[in-house]
């Protein structure tokens, strides 16, 4: 880490994206390392546009000397071809949820599948990890696939509303880690039957679109079942699994963990992980 820089502009770029704890905690750091931190939302939704205008956005953003961007749904994956340069981790995943603009380049990162990593450490340590299913193969899906096989999961079964995007997902996945570590699913009651272990990635269950992203009956006693939606920390799938007795992991510690490494990545100053745990935590 080199010297503190006196001031941070940064952004987060996605849809719906008003109840976002991020920029809270990115200033509140920023704050407490006395830095000058200004971190603004770009909320597409808010703005009646798509992610056809990234191409406007990114460069509006560099004109105005912004040191780098967040980016979130349903981003991930098109900006990639709007970047100079992608970290290994990035370029694996095939999704950037951080650009930093840095010696006139776009360098695209991943802290999506550090956040959840870790989150996965502290909250569900021990847990079986033979067989797990995956809601989900978007941008964030890839990160937490990616960091659900580094964390030993042996087989992971992936279901998407587009069929192909779980296809193409796992044949990432098994370039990476080796042949039959993942595979697209296609009977989801057969799948969850054998499942010890599973991970929602869809944004079904968040505040603005409550649900469940599979049928409640599918749920078993064994489970261990983890979330990455923070908005509410309490999905609806959560709650019937903790009624079943499941073990679960709610989305928070992804929340804090990725912002820690993109502070990092934008500031080039290290964070303070259990400041910014407890601050996301005192935000209710």
């Amino acid at each position: 880490m080199t010297a503190k820089p006196h001031s941070i502009l940064a952004g987060l770029i996605g849809a719906g994206i008003q109840a976002s704890r991020t920029p809270a905690m990115h200033e509140h750091e920023g704050d407490a390392q006395g830095i000058r931190y200004l971190y603004r939302l770009i909320d597409l939704d808010k703005l009646g546009l798509t992610s056809e205008a990234l191409p406007e956005l990114l460069s509006a953003a560099e004109r105005m000397g912004f040191t780098g961007l967040n980016i979130t749904f349903p981003c991930k994956q098109a900006v990639i071809p709007l970047l100079d340069e992608l970290s290994a981790e990035a370029r694996s995943i095939g999704a950037v949820n951080t650009v930093v603009f840095k010696d006139g380049k776009r360098i695209g990162h991943n802290t999506d599948c550090l956040g959840f990593a870790e989150g996965f450490r502290r909250g569900l340590p021990g847990v079986a990890r033979e067989r797990a299913v995956q809601m989900g193969a978007g941008g964030a899906g890839a990160a937490v696939a990616h960091a659900l096989l580094q964390a030993g999961v042996r087989r992971l079964t992936i279901f998407d509303v587009e069929p192909s995007r779980a296809a193409d997902l796992a044949a990432n996945l098994n370039a990476s880690f080796g042949a039959d570590r993942a595979l697209a699913g296609s009977d989801l009651p057969a799948a969850m039957a054998e499942a010890q272990g599973l991970v929602n990635t869809t944004p079904v269950g968040m505040a603005k679109l409550p649900g469940m992203p599979l049928p409640a009956e599918l749920l078993h006693a064994d489970l261990w079942v983890a979330e990455i939606i923070y908005f509410p920390l309490e999905t609806e799938l959560l709650r019937n699994a903790r009624a079943l007795g499941c073990l679960t992991l709610d989305g928070g510690n992804m929340a804090v963990f990725q912002a820690v490494k993109a502070f990092e990545l934008f500031s080039d100053v290290r964070a303070d992980a259990g400041r910014m745990m407890a601050h996301f935590a005192s935000l209710g």
